[in-house]
């Protein structure tokens, strides 16, 4: 039997100002249900239970942060679902944008998994011979210029962006990472997840003070500058201790410290080298930033200036 979400609410989520209450919410839909569906959907189709949707993030985040692009890539029909049922609710649009660069990522795990198909064997003649391309040492990348190009920018990005690429370059960042915005959230400065990120960078509350944002009355995590600033500053940090980009976004996405672990044990200082032992989401999410760069500004991976000051 499959799931189809109508309403969501989440006990983890604070509820938008002047909004009716989670479970009052949840019970609107599935009144809607049962008073407007047509028979045949009610006999294919069940409305979600709170159960149902607690444990259908916790799957999810568990998909998310494992190292299995199959477990990624199998979440995706609910995902779907999920996702159809927040854009009902305009209430909820800030959790729906968290949620739709999600399934951007589990496709691109579902696309990942396949097995390639075998290279046809050439003579290697020097007229055969091919530069390195960009990005090729960045494992998913080609998968993800495809996917990337050709793609809508977010309708909310033409009024943010003058002030996101200002604030990075202020803070000395290349101001073509402010496109990190489109992969965290969509460009929805108030984008928040299940595990308490928000805003258009996707702070989580530790993370966010560390670098200097209040996340109470008022949460600076949604004002588009000062979010900006401290993403740019976090940015900065992590190149500097790392390296290289990559390895940098990858932190960003993972953790510094997991990233500085994997790093450490095996010997490396490239992103490639450790790819394969971060969890799915981030195997999605770096090639994924660094396409969106290329596709937005015209950038390669390797062209990305480090940060200065």
């Amino acid at each position: 039997m499959l799931l189809i979400v109508v309403g969501w609410a989440y006990p983890a989520l604070a509820q938008p100002a002047g909004t009716a209450p989670a479970d009052e919410l949840l019970e609107m839909g599935r009144q809607l249900f049962e008073d407007y569906a047509p028979p045949e959907v009610k006999a294919e189709y069940r409305f979600p239970t709170r159960v149902d949707l607690d444990q259908f993030l916790a799957r999810l985040d568990q998909a998310l942060q494992g190292g299995s692009l199959d477990e990624l890539a199998a979440s995706g029909p609910e995902a779907r679902a999920a996702l159809a049922g927040l854009r009902a609710l305009p209430e909820y649009a800030e959790v729906a944008d968290w949620l739709e660069q999600r399934i951007d990522e589990i496709e691109g795990a579902d696309i990942a998994r396949a097995p390639a198909s075998p290279p046809i064997a050439t003579p290697p003649t020097p007229s055969t011979r091919l530069p390195t391309r960009p990005g090729r040492r960045i494992p998913h990348y080609d998968l993800w210029v495809n996917r990337v190009r050709g793609r809508a920018v977010p309708s909310r990005a033409a009024d943010l962006l003058p002030a996101l690429r200002q604030a990075f370059s202020a803070e000395g960042v290349p101001p073509e990472l402010v496109w990190i915005a489109e992969a965290e959230s969509s460009f929805n400065p108030t984008a928040r997840s299940p595990v308490g990120a928000r805003g258009l960078f996707q702070f989580m509350p530790a993370t966010a003070k560390e670098m200097g944002l209040k996340t109470f009355l008022p949460d600076e995590r949604t004002d588009p500058n000062k979010s900006a600033r401290a993403a740019a500053r976090y940015l900065k940090r992590l190149h500097g201790r790392f390296g290289e980009w990559p390895l940098a976004l990858a932190a960003y996405n993972a953790g510094e410290g997991r990233v500085g672990r994997l790093l450490e044990a095996r010997g490396t200082r490239e992103y490639a080298s450790i790819a394969g032992n971060l969890p799915a989401e981030t195997r999605m999410y770096v090639p994924k930033v660094l396409a969106l760069v290329s596709a937005r500004s015209g950038l390669a991976p390797e062209a990305i200036p480090a940060p200065w000051r």
